[in-house]
């Protein structure tokens, strides 16, 4: 069994020769997959380098598809700049779990191409410009994790996702999916919990897509704010669409919040809305009556779409860690918006509890058990 590497040979054939090298001293075989631009030396304008780069990236993935029989179950890649998002272009389209290892510089934030995907980043912290002691070290550290992934792999395929119970949790939410999770794995069943951080759901979506759940609990569909009013986020078009064939709970976790990063660098008018530093690095900003309804007039619509069935309740009592008496962004009036457009879309149930409570989690676990029980 071969490992492919995806690489750009006519920039970069010495750290490609060298890598290659590695790989097998380390006891792979190699296969080459060249995803060069081939501008021969030309300085393209912008219009043609990104084409380019979107036909350099479509040979490899086509390439790869007229190998499917033998194909490789380990991919290595390799690149700069431009090198590095081709590669990241062809590892998107390959199955989710299979072990993918990008070697790259790193001149972008990778969370918003790898949210969804299992690739390992091997930062090679200079410039892939030429072999010097950073970059063969660099080298000859992804050629020894390229081996611990290849002779990790099991020898009769990859591992099956077993069907389990998909879920969505943040800090702010996280008492009460602890609870979920513990009284869901009592009953026998396995569970997947997902970061709704922005990235995780993406990941969330994706899974949902390739049969990875039998059913969902959206404990924490923050996401809707971060995707539809502001904030850090991956691309997830179908966040809350991808599950609508799959029984589903849904709560609403973290609605109530946006999330943003450092207060210093957040828009002024967050900064006359309740918020707090939820950690060094993130800041959270209470949204607005029309923000949270905006967010329960897309979500109702997905859930009317669905063709499974679906359930919601709703913890009246708050919706965040700091959505409670005292809290840093309390807002009962929030909470009743909220219910009360969703209500236009589909039926919803109103809990007395908080989202952390362990009542709310158990509720949540019975509807999915009331919804199920027939399937």
């Amino acid at each position: 069994m071969s490992v492919l590497l995806l690489a750009t040979f006519d920039t970069k054939r010495d750290e490609t020769e060298y890598l290659i090298a590695a790989m097998e001293q380390a006891g792979l075989r190699v296969r080459k997959c060249d995803i060069s631009l081939h501008a021969e030396g030309a300085q393209w304008s912008p219009k043609d380098k990104v084409s380019g780069m979107q036909r350099a990236a479509d040979r490899a993935i086509a390439e790869i598809a007229k190998s499917a029989l033998d194909g490789p179950r380990l991919v290595v890649a390799m690149g700069g700049g431009t090198g590095g998002q081709i590669a990241l272009r062809v590892l998107q389209s390959l199955p989710a779990m299979m072990p993918k290892l990008l070697v790259t510089t790193l001149p972008f934030d990778p969370r918003y191409v790898i949210a969804d995907n299992s690739i390992v980043l091997v930062p090679t912290i200079a410039d892939l410009c030429g072999l010097n002691a950073t970059t063969r070290d660099a080298l000859d550290r992804a050629a020894a994790i390229a081996a611990g992934l290849r002779h990790s792999l099991p020898p009769d395929g990859d591992r099956p996702l077993t069907p389990s119970i998909g879920v969505t949790a943040l800090g702010v939410t996280g008492p009460g999916t602890d609870a979920l999770r513990d009284r869901l794995q009592a009953q026998g069943h396995e569970v997947t919990v997902f970061h709704a951080n922005g990235f995780g759901g993406a990941a969330f979506a994706r899974w949902a897509k390739i049969g990875a759940f039998q059913s969902v609990i959206d404990y924490t569909p923050h996401e809707l704010t971060r995707c539809y009013v502001a904030g850090v986020h991956a691309e997830m078009p179908g966040r809350f669409t991808a599950m609508g064939h799959l029984p589903r709970v849904v709560v609403p976790g973290g609605v109530n919040f946006i999330g943003v990063g450092e207060a210093p660098l957040m828009p002024d008018d967050y900064h006359t809305r309740p918020h707090y530093a939820h950690s060094p690095l993130f800041t959270h900003v209470q949204c607005t009556e029309d923000e949270i309804g905006l967010c329960a007039n897309i979500l109702g619509e997905a859930l009317a779409a669905a063709t499974a069935p679906t359930r919601v309740l709703i913890p009246m009592g708050g919706f965040s860690s700091e959505d409670r008496p005292g809290g840093a962004i309390e807002h009962p009036g929030l909470r009743s918006a909220f219910a009360d457009t969703l209500e236009h879309h589909v039926p919803v149930t109103r809990l007395d509890g908080h989202i952390n409570d362990t009542s709310v989690a158990h509720a949540a676990v019975d509807a999915l058990a009331e919804i199920t029980k027939d399937i």
